[in-house]
């Protein structure tokens, strides 16, 4: 028998029709009409080449042919069933798979390494593909196409129903200079602040950030002397130079350059940062795929 392109509903059909012996209540009970559930089991007589059931004063009679293949039919469903509304627990410990994880410069800096040790340490069988990105909605095409499964950043600009987002970790703002610049060892106060060069870092190739934009508001402007996207070369440009920048407090801490900086709080107020854990819905309910934000949330939690 070539069962290939078979109407699994045609075995809904037969199951409600052992259970019911009637075609009316069958019907019923799968949900469709019952010139629709006479109509299966005209099919399923001619699939099987046999009559099924026969009609009595009591109702409908299954066949010896319907009787054997009852109980097979009914586990098979129940099975299917199971498979369809059960998803398989995840097991890290014994499981070999790729995470793709985007990763903006921040977390790159000041995640990824301890999130790699307890990984390395933790679940030897799983790896990670990181793909880096810059610019905050580029986490959404990125999730859209498949690339990655999570990203970690700074929220996109335009949130939508089909990503989802949590908090992972904060972090606020310092100014920096070396610990040979003049200003080293005075306080920073606004006028000292302006009169310094600055590093402006900016993935997107913008010309102003956060800082003049602040400053723009009071009618103040900073004087640039560098601008740069990579956010990990700041602390040791700093470091070798009588240049000033005001960037997140973590990334100058874990920069080998940190003994050589001095940091102030910046003479403006400037909001905390808050970078997201960021994934699409259609990966919301994968147990895979929970085990490795709940890991990632963890290892952030930790630092």
């Amino acid at each position: 028998m070539d069962f290939h392109g078979l109407d699994l509903n045609l075995l809904v059909a037969f199951d409600a029709l052992m259970n019911e012996r009637n075609v009316t209540r069958a019907a019923t009970q799968v949900g469709v009409s019952q010139p629709a559930m006479s109509a299966a089991l005209s099919r399923l007589r001619t699939l099987l080449g046999d009559p099924l059931f026969q009609r009595s004063s009591a109702g409908l009679v299954p066949t010896a042919r319907a009787r054997d293949l009852a109980l097979p039919v009914a586990a098979a469903l129940r099975q299917i069933e199971l498979a369809m509304l059960t998803q398989p627990a995840f097991e890290p410990t014994t499981a070999s798979v790729t995470f793709r994880l985007g990763l903006q410069d921040y977390p790159t800096l000041v995640l990824l390494p301890a999130l790699v040790e307890a990984l390395e340490r933790a679940t030897p069988g799983i790896s990670l593909n990181v793909l880096a990105y810059n610019d905050r909605d580029t986490a959404v095409d990125l999730l859209d196409a498949g690339s990655i499964d999570v990203a970690i950043g700074v929220a996109p600009t335009v949130m939508d129903a089909r990503v989802m987002t949590r908090p992972l970790m904060r972090d606020a703002f310092v100014t920096i200079v070396s610990t040979d610049h003049p200003a080293a060892s005075h306080p920073m106060d606004l006028r000292t602040y302006l009169d310094l060069q600055h590093v402006l870092v900016s993935p997107e190739g913008q010309l102003h950030g956060l800082v003049d934009q602040t400053l723009a508001q009071q009618g103040k402007q900073r004087k640039l002397a560098l601008t740069l996207p990579q956010l990990f070369a700041v602390p040791a440009v700093i470091a070798r130079t009588n240049m000033a920048a005001t960037i997140l407090k973590r990334v100058a801490d874990d920069s080998l350059a940190s003994h050589r900086l001095v940091m102030f709080t910046p003479p403006l107020v400037l909001p905390e940062i808050t970078f997201h854990l960021i994934w699409h819905r259609r990966s919301d309910s994968n147990p895979a795929q929970q085990w490795f934000r709940e890991f990632i949330a963890q290892q952030s939690a930790a630092l």
